[in-house]
């Protein structure tokens, strides 16, 4: 996941339509399910989770808003500041569970782990491991770099990660100590430590009885040069129910390791694509024409004109194929515009090669994430993206 953020404030109407059925969240862009967070940066997709302590004798839950949804990772994760009562820590050895989870824009979530009952939309309780974010917490190791200290400073509450994985790290966590994901914390020290792939922190989806083979991330288009909000829904389950049907999708298989697509853009080789509605922008390689030039700081694209572009993503294993056409503006001009939303927002992937297809490319399609392990009667066997 990745958001890099420009400062504004979005004051907007939002009035959300959802279809009905137990397994919709409403989310919006910007909008009334981001909260009092609704302007922290341009794109950001929010939802709602419900947060509840486990075994308390009487109910005791927090419905948490501004929640980022995050398809290019795993797990729910919240901030200890907006959590009104102490989840159950989970145990390693003598010592606490705690984890750093790292992004590309270099920053990072840093806390223990937990242990906490949660609802998403109207969907059964279900009880799983979630990371409290907590930068005091440990003290956190070196490796662990710019932890997130609030929701002030991060843009948002927390993140529900629902990528093509039901665990957040998998087998290397569970058989390699220096992991780098995960530590033993233990009379103020942390080390790296094994965590089996059932104490891990794991994308809620996977856990739930039914509508847990994915999600479909179903968001209206949007006209270039933004708007204010937009309003959509988050479907839980892949032709499990009739309102997350596959007809008329074609699946893309993923790297078994990795989730990963293969992207061609620019004529240059292929390189690792992912659908992430946790990035803010469309991020990638400038073209060697020049025809992308970065804005001051180099953070986004620039172009004198709105640049129509296009690429060509692959299943991992060679097949389908198809063209993905894509528009980039002038990233000054689209932040001084007052909107909130943008589909032709783009700028220099951060770190090594990748195509990162973040929020911009979900606006007007459903898009389908399946998840390993899972089938769908029309999309086959997950790790998947489709569209």
């Amino acid at each position: 996941s990745l958001a890099l953020t420009a400062s504004r404030a979005v004051t907007a109407t939002f009035t959300a339509t959802v279809p009905p059925g137990a397994n919709v969240l409403s989310l919006s862009v910007n909008g009334t399910a981001c909260g009092s967070g609704a302007g922290a940066y341009v794109n950001k997709p929010c939802v709602q989770v419900t947060v509840c302590l486990p075994n308390a004798p009487t109910p005791t839950c927090q419905l948490v808003d501004d929640i980022l949804l995050d398809t290019g990772s795993y797990g729910l994760r919240v901030f200890k500041q907006v959590l009104p009562f102490s989840l159950p820590l989970a145990p390693s050895g003598t010592g606490t569970l705690a984890e750093c989870i790292q992004y590309l824009d270099g920053s990072s979530h840093w806390g223990p782990v937990a242990t906490a009952d949660v609802v998403l939309g109207g969907e059964p309780t279900i009880r799983v491991p979630v990371q409290v974010i907590d930068s005091t917490f440990g003290p956190a190791p070196a490796s662990c770099p710019k932890p997130e200290t609030s929701p002030t400073s991060a843009g948002f509450k927390g993140i529900l990660g629902v990528g093509p994985f039901a665990e957040d790290c998998g087998p290397g966590c569970a058989s390699v100590a220096a992991n780098g994901v995960y530590f033993r914390c233990s009379g103020g020290t942390c080390s790296g430590t094994t965590v089996p792939v059932a104490s891990q922190v794991s994308n809620p989806v996977a856990s739930l009885p039914t509508d847990n083979n994915g999600v479909v991330v179903d968001l209206p288009p949007v006209q270039l040069g933004g708007q204010l909000t937009v309003e959509g829904s988050l479907l839980l389950g892949i032709d499990t129910q009739a309102n997350n049907a596959s007809a008329g999708a074609t699946a893309y298989p993923g790297d078994p390791s990795t989730g990963d697509i293969r992207t061609v853009f620019d004529g240059k080789p292929a390189v690792g694509g992912f659908l992430d509605t946790g990035s803010n922008g469309l991020f990638f390689a400038a073209p060697t024409s020049g025809s992308l030039p970065t804005c001051s700081g180099g953070s986004w694209y620039c172009p004198a004109q709105t640049t129509s572009l296009s690429a060509t993503n692959t299943g991992f294993g060679g097949s389908p194929s198809g063209t993905v056409s894509f528009s980039i503006g002038n990233a000054n001009a689209l932040f001084g515009s007052g909107n909130g939303v943008f589909q032709e927002l783009g700028g220099p992937m951060p770190q090594g090669a990748g195509f990162d297809f973040g929020l911009p490319f979900f606006l007007g399609q459903k898009v389908f994430v399946g998840i390993q392990g899972t089938s769908s009667t029309g999309l086959g066997a997950g790790p998947y993206y489709a569209y």
